[in-house]
């Protein structure tokens, strides 16, 4: 079946405060099921917001295996259910959970991922009894809401948290660039983007081992795929609400990027936190050092002003 069982199946209440209750919840994947958790608060008819997570192996509460444990997902799905709005944060198809969604977690495309969005809209749907969800997409999830948004019949509006507005290739040069450590490297990195945007692939033989986990073989397809999807056009051509939300401080994603996005859908909400990082972390200095210390982090708590500016954008755009 397509959804599962609630583990919990109402709130409870302690101290006479209401707890918002987590429930395990799936929908059909292309081989097996993508599972995901719905938090969900005692407010009756909650508007649901979907959240994707970014690029690579980030799971649904916004970890990953190579260090990244700030949790920006999990606490942001528990800010929205403090301020009355329910959420389901997902495990990727191939990854986590979701595993026996396809046999390859790399045999993907952004349109394979925007499909899974509308796979999830139909189950949290069903069991909601929702006319439409919500979808925030944080740094890629934001291109893959974008992408499910060319079908904008079961989505409400969408949330860009941390998301570019140009094409990937142009974001992960500026990325390798911003680092003075890559610059043995980097001409060899611009050169394999090159390669990658003209729909070619990158002989891994002529990389440096520095270079192989970002241009590895078994992610170069999708490389190709994500590096063709133009940000600004797919906001351009949505026809609902937007809200784009950037961190000031987010040394992967930059203001211009929000900027961009803004210009190409002028009735879009745009909000620009000070002090916010990639990861929705609190900063006040421009020391890199500092800024990626909070991706480890997972005690931080979110930036101040990321839940109130979501919560705020669903509850105008619903009346």
């Amino acid at each position: 079946m397509s959804i599962l069982a609630a583990v919990l199946s109402a709130s409870v209440t302690v101290a006479g405060a209401p707890i918002p209750a987590e429930t395990y919840i799936e929908a059909k994947g292309p081989s097996g099921p993508l599972k995901g958790t719905m938090v969900s608060p005692a407010t009756p008819d909650a508007p649901i917001v979907l959240i994707i997570p970014g690029s690579g192996p980030i799971d649904r509460d916004g970890n990953s295996p190579a260090g990244l444990k700030a949790r920006s997902l999990k606490l942001l799905a528990e800010g929205l259910a403090a301020n009355g709005i329910a959420s389901v944060r997902i495990d990727k198809r191939g990854m986590y959970a979701s595993a026996a969604a396809i046999p390859n977690a790399n045999a993907v495309t952004i349109g394979d991922y925007a499909s899974d969005v509308h796979a999830w809209a139909t189950a949290i749907r069903r069991r909601s009894g929702a006319n439409c969800i919500w979808v925030l997409g944080h740094s890629e999830g934001g291109l893959v809401a974008l992408a499910a948004g060319r079908d904008s019949a079961d989505i409400c509006g969408l949330i860009l948290v941390s998301t570019a507005g140009r094409p990937l290739g142009a974001v992960l040069a500026e990325q390798l660039k911003s680092n003075p450590a890559n610059t043995p490297i980097l001409d060899q990195a611009l050169s394999a983007i090159a390669t990658l945007e003209g729909g070619q692939h990158v002989e891994p033989s002529n990389l440096h081992p520095a270079l192989l986990p970002l241009f590895s073989p078994a992610v170069q397809n999708y490389l190709i795929d994500a590096m063709a999807q133009d940000p600004a056009k797919l906001i351009a051509a949505f026809p609902k609400p937007v809200l784009i939300l950037q961190g000031e401080r987010d040394i992967q994603v930059g203001v211009h990027d929000a900027q961009l996005l803004k210009q190409a859908a002028p009735t879009a909400k745009l909000v620009l936190l000070r002090d916010t990082n990639h990861v929705l972390k609190t900063v006040t200095s421009d020391a890199r050092n500092a800024n990626i210390a909070t991706y480890a982090d997972p005690s931080l708590p979110l930036a101040p002003g990321v839940v109130p500016s979501i919560a705020a954008f669903i509850t105008t755009s619903r009346r």
